[in-house]
């Protein structure tokens, strides 16, 4: 196969990847209520290795991506992949809830850390036209997870039991990771690209290094924003089946309304990317945000399974929606050559946001014996979210141009 249709194979690797790692981590959510019964361990023990998954996966992400610089895209995800299936078979052995909030919340972390950086970087160096799809397309793995790898968890355990589910997927993780690491590898054009430091690198037509553009007042306002919509969105996510079982929902339909919000998810990127290549992305993200917060708000009034479908049509849309819309703002301030690096050190802001709903809802039910206050508290983060995005500044004139050159 030439190299212009293995660009290809590289693409769905990727997909693949950021589905079953992604997918893997964020099916706690399925586990979270059989898991409590089961053991006797409280949800907010249980969240909490969610929490602690998207600090080590924050971190572990920056790291992955500067060491596949060094040794290369298919040994990084190659080890990601081993991590993977081990932190959840480990995981499924569990005895006490802290070995079971080390082994899920560190090594699963740890592994889902090491697809999406490095695969998106591995992209934009096989394609020079469609990047942006491209991108898109390895990112959108993301979005399938919630309808393949989350439902198949429900089965497993209705069939068998969490343990079970869990090991299984495990299992399944390195079956499907392991070959599709393998087919990972360079362009025959980047065999011999230089192995620069990304500091010493400077942005395109700014002459800015990525130092300056981390000290930066617009890397400041991407951040915090990213940051706010992250933390705003992520407690509503997590604890959403839950949170329909307990108005009355059943189990199955449960994680169906979470399944449709991935796939909500992925019509909304395409959509919200459209309106941002003709609008900018500034006034989309800003209306994207505003959507998503009183769809957030709106949880508090609905109980019954066609109200959850409809709004997790529009929440999905909304969340999945705006998250390329940074990557975008990231390029068009900072430019291509340090979009790496500034891109990577936002997402891992980004984690920090995402840690904080898992443990806060489960905090939060386990003091009330509802999510009611979750909601609240997500609504208030979404505006601050949108409030902050008023402030990127306009785009330099030049910079506009250099970007369609």
């Amino acid at each position: 196969m030439n190299h212009l249709g293995y660009r290809w194979v590289i693409v769905a690797a990727g997909a693949l990847m950021t589905c079953v790692g992604i997918g893997a981590m964020f099916s706690l959510a399925v586990y979270l209520a059989p898991m409590s019964v089961e053991t006797g361990w409280s949800r907010a023990g249980i969240s909490s290795a969610m929490t602690l998954d998207f600090l080590t996966m924050g971190v572990a992400g920056f790291g992955w991506g500067a060491l596949s610089d060094r040794i290369g895209t298919r040994i990084v995800v190659l080890i990601g992949a081993v991590l993977l299936g081990a932190g959840l078979v480990l995981a499924s052995r569990a005895t006490s809830l802290i070995e079971f909030q080390l082994v899920y919340g560190i090594l699963v972390g740890l592994a889902a850390g090491a697809f999406f950086a490095p695969m998106i970087a591995a992209a934009t160096q096989w394609f020079e036209n469609n990047r942006s799809l491209a991108v898109s397309l390895v990112s959108a793995g993301m979005g399938v997870a919630p309808m393949t790898i989350s439902p198949f968890a429900r089965w497993l355990i209705s069939t068998y039991d969490w343990r079970v589910a869990m090991m299984t997927i495990g299992i399944g993780a390195w079956i499907l990771l392991i070959p599709a690491a393998l087919l990972v590898r360079k362009p025959p054009a980047a065999s011999t690209t230089g192995a620069a430091s990304p500091l010493a690198i400077e942005a395109g037509g700014a002459g800015m290094s990525a130092t300056q553009a981390l000290r930066s007042p617009q890397f400041m306002v991407l951040a915090l924003t990213f940051f706010g919509c992250c933390a705003a969105h992520s407690g509503p996510i997590f604890h959403m089946v839950s949170y329909a079982i307990s108005c009355g929902v059943p189990a199955m339909a449960a994680v169906s309304i979470y399944s449709l919000e991935g796939l909500s998810g992925l019509g909304g990127r395409l959509l919200l990317g459209v309106l941002a290549d003709r609008l900018g992305a500034k006034p989309v993200l800003i209306a994207g945000l505003l959507v998503q917060a009183l769809a957030i708000a709106t949880y508090l009034f609905v109980n019954r399974l066609g109200e959850f479908y409809a709004l997790s049509v529009i929440f999905g849309t909304a969340y999945g929606g705006v998250m390329p819309l940074y990557a975008v703002l990231a390029r068009e301030y900072f430019g291509q050559r340090i979009m790496g690096t500034i891109f990577g050190a936002a997402t891992m802001v980004s984690s920090l946001g995402m840690a904080i709903g898992p443990l806060a809802g489960g905090f939060v039910f386990d003091t009330f014996n509802a999510y009611s206050w979750l909601y609240i508290g997500s609504f208030s983060l979404g505006l601050g979210a949108m409030a902050v995005a008023f402030a990127f500044p306009p785009l330099p004139r030049s910079r506009d141009q250099l970007q369609v050159a």
